[in-house]
């Protein structure tokens, strides 16, 4: 199989409402979107041919990833709880507040400090989605920071 075969080709955010986002989260969200199709790696647990398309959707107290192929023929669901991420995902929304608030009236150096906190809280989130779909679904490090964006997208309330 090549590397091809490993990767997603189409992603679904499954929202069973409309939620009215910011202009920053919506920015988020299709940057997320966008670079995740760019360059990933994302190989599910099984015997499985790539590549693959993945329509995520929250579920009560659970992320669902619907893994389907390329004609959208369901594949295998994976369900991870959302309580190990509850505190980071709330975390990263106060430091995404406070980041955008800064770039309005602080100086560079204090956005600056706000940013590297911004992307500890976004690295802590994706270790813990890789290692939470460890033996269900491989990812490299950069797909699971996209994966953990729009998990924290569909959380947004609106």
């Amino acid at each position: 199989m090549s590397d091809t075969d490993h990767r997603l080709i189409h992603v679904v955010l499954d929202e069973h409402r409309q939620v009215r986002r910011s202009a920053e989260a919506e920015h988020e969200r299709a940057v997320a979107v966008h670079d995740l199709l760019e360059e990933n790696s994302f190989r599910p647990a099984g015997d499985f041919t790539g590549p693959y398309m993945l329509r995520l959707r929250q579920e009560e107290n659970r992320m669902v990833f619907d893994i389907r192929d390329a004609g959208d023929n369901p594949l295998r669901e994976v369900h991870l709880s959302l309580t190990p991420f509850k505190k980071i995902i709330k975390d990263y929304f106060e430091i995404c507040e406070s980041y955008y608030d800064a770039i309005k009236r602080l100086s560079p150096s204090q956005i600056e400090a706000i940013d590297m906190g911004r992307r500890g809280l976004h690295n802590e989130g994706s270790e813990t989605l890789k290692e939470r779909l460890s033996g269900k679904i491989e990812v490299d490090s950069e797909t699971a920071r996209r994966l953990f964006t729009l998990m924290c997208v569909l959380q947004i309330r609106g």
